[in-house]
């Protein structure tokens, strides 16, 4: 529908009167996020084809802060081409999977290129390749009918002391419901009915937040992934985010040991500033180790211990291998008690994080397999979670 310039102005005011409370905020993400999200429509009367514009390069006009960030971030590589290739693929072969995977990783009407309708799947007219492979993009969150919708202002307030019609797009609707967790719920929580292994949703973030102290204590999702409203959301890919959760200690049971002596070394790791399981999701792989190197620098053969903090799964998602994952609060620690049998001996403790560590996988069994019309796509995903791996604490102990 064709909008006018009044009904632009009359509808942002019936928001804001809606969105002042809970119910006010429940009503307005039910409405935000429906899936699929209905295409933009024509823009309204007297909108430049920069107002009318959806892709993230336009909003980088006035909003260049937001658009580095965003840049830089996972949300703008959620079309990257582990999940472009695979969706290029089911496509051909499962259509209605493939457009249940954009309702998260590219949500806008005019990233789908097909449409569901009561006879079945047809092309969708509206569709844009490019805006396709730039994955959750600035509009995924905040345009909906060519109508643009944010936070309060950094005072708490909601209305704009210039007209909306004398502002870009007609000025933006402003809400509480983009500080609050319950916004990134449509695509970090399952329903009840997701896909659940050993009775629990494959995807938990936000059950798992609701659960927790920060939850009780109102920390929100946004306070620790966009602090002071950064369009990063950084998380178990950015090494500095991952020591900002944790504390993690490595310490002997002595100050020295003569030869003959038996050497105790704990590496504790204890999620501290981590407001849902670590890591929340099936992915990630944690790897604690522990090892002795000699004088000379070498690793002493034997002498590596491990343990792994992760939730580790099938690769066919149909059953849970284990779940070793720290939930806010809990700790973890890994013990080696070893003979000093030689001067010069030192520990080496080590805490390395593989973000995609079941991407890679997934990735080679699905290469294996023949990955179809994807295959280069996999491929080059399959360097990336590769490169990913990163080590977040590593401390060399004497002990002698």
């Amino acid at each position: 529908m064709r909008l006018s310039r009044l009904v632009a102005l009359i509808i942002p005011l019936a928001l804001v009167a809606a969105t002042t409370d809970d119910g006010g905020v429940a009503e307005f993400l039910r409405r935000h996020w429906t899936t699929p999200t209905p295409v933009q429509g024509p823009p309204p009367p007297g909108f430049s084809s920069i107002e009318a514009s959806l892709q993230p390069e336009t909003c980088g006009t006035c909003h260049p802060t937001q658009y580095a960030d965003w840049r830089t971030s996972w949300h703008a590589a959620a079309m990257g081409p582990g999940v472009l290739g695979q969706v290029r693929e089911m496509l051909a072969s499962a259509p209605a999977q493939a457009l249940s995977c954009l309702g998260c990783h590219a949500p806008l009407g005019e990233q789908a290129p097909l449409v569901a309708t009561d006879a079945g799947l047809r092309i969708n007219a509206a569709f844009d390749a490019n805006l396709l492979n730039k994955g959750l993009t600035c509009a995924g969150c905040h345009v909906r009918a060519h109508q643009r919708f944010g936070p309060p202002r950094r005072d708490g307030t909601l209305e704009s002391s210039v007209p909306p019609a004398q502002l870009p797009h007609g000025g933006a609707t402003r809400t509480p419901a983009f500080l609050v967790s319950d916004f990134c719920r449509s695509c970090h929580q399952f329903t009840a009915s997701g896909l659940a292994l050993n009775g629990k949703l494959l995807e938990n973030t936000y059950e798992e937040w609701k659960a927790s102290r920060f939850a009780r204590e109102g920390v929100q999702c946004q306070d620790c992934h966009m602090p002071d409203r950064r369009h990063l959301w950084r998380g178990i890919h950015d090494p500095d985010q991952v020591r900002s959760g944790l504390t993690i200690s490595a310490e002997t049971g002595a100050g020295a040991y003569r030869p003959g002596d038996t050497a105790t070394v704990t590496l504790r790791v204890t999620s501290t500033r981590i407001g849902h399981a670590f890591p929340t999701y099936v992915t990630p792989r944690v790897v604690l180790a522990i090892e002795l190197i000699e004088a000379g620098g070498q690793v002493v053969p034997g002498s590596r211990i491990e343990a792994v903090i992760a939730r580790e799964v099938s690769l066919d998602l149909s059953r849970e291998l284990f779940d070793t994952r720290l939930h806010p609060g809990q700790s973890t620690s890994l013990v080696l008690r070893e003979r000093v049998d030689r001067p010069g001996l030192r520990a080496r403790a080590s805490v390395v994080v593989y973000p995609d560590a079941f991407y890679t996988g997934f990735f080679e069994s699905l290469l294996a397999q023949g990955a179809g019309q994807g295959a280069p796509e996999i491929r080059r995903a399959l360097e990336q979670t590769r490169r990913s791996v990163f080590t977040v604490f590593e401390k060399e102990l004497p002990l002698s």
